[in-house]
């Protein structure tokens, strides 16, 4: 999880300071406007190539993972992704009871001032604290009903 979480900030956030790299490669991710679950694999296949393969690599090469447990791991880091991307926030998600990067956070990433924050990418927030990318937000009843992941004001390291 560490490896491919530091990997996937790393790149994310190149992808997003580099004028080039966002235009042509990110930018294809974030055309989705509303959150959208699959939208989380929604990417140009160079973005898929050098985030999810060669991070899934490296990760895999790094710890000596077995067959199965790679397998195992990869659905899982999967499934958060599409969890992240869903735009859905269930009291009591295991998934977000368990992480701090969850459905809420990534949302306020997506969101149109957000593009310059919360660039983690599927288990730990820890690279945005340290970096200075991070930003709270609190999750309050949006008007039209449901919820929504609300930005705070002060940025947070």
């Amino acid at each position: 999880m560490v490896v491919l979480d530091t990997w996937q900030y790393g790149w994310h956030r190149l992808m997003h300071s580099s004028g080039l790299l966002y235009r042509h490669v990110h930018s294809w991710h974030h055309r989705l406007v509303a959150p959208y679950a699959y939208g989380a694999q929604y990417n140009h296949p160079l973005e898929g190539l050098v985030l999810d393969t060669a991070g899934g690599a490296l990760a895999l090469a790094v710890t000596g993972m077995a067959p199965l447990t790679a397998a195992a791991f990869f659905s899982f880091a999967t499934l958060k992704a599409v969890d992240d991307h869903s735009g859905v926030l269930v009291p009591g998600n295991p998934l977000h009871l368990l992480f701090r990067n969850n459905t809420a956070y990534h949302d306020v990433h997506h969101q149109i001032r957000g593009g310059r924050c919360n660039y983690a990418q599927l288990f730990f927030v820890a690279w945005d604290k340290l970096m200075g990318t991070y930003v709270p937000y609190e999750v309050v009843r949006a008007p039209r009903g449901g919820l929504e992941a609300v930005p705070l004001k002060k940025k947070k390291t």
